[in-house]
């Protein structure tokens, strides 16, 4: 390998937005956030959780007719 045109490869703090959980991995960058971990993020734990953005579940739910326990 050539000297010189590598970046630094440093060992990185990544805090989770969601939940809180911080972990650390090999990255050239020394901090980062991210918005889902697989703490939280809803195929790793089983859980699905609907985010309404301005009433669109609601809306969509009403245009064709469906509850909870056929959604």
């Amino acid at each position: 390998m050539k000297a010189g045109i590598h970046p630094n490869y440093v060992e990185a703090t990544i805090t989770c937005a969601s939940c809180g959980t911080t972990f650390t991995v090999g990255s050239t960058r020394s901090a980062m956030k991210v918005d889902v971990c697989s703490k939280c993020h809803p195929f790793y734990t089983g859980q699905q959780r609907i985010l309404d953005t301005a009433g669109r579940v609601e809306r969509f739910r009403r245009r064709f007719n469906l509850t909870e326990e056929n959604a």
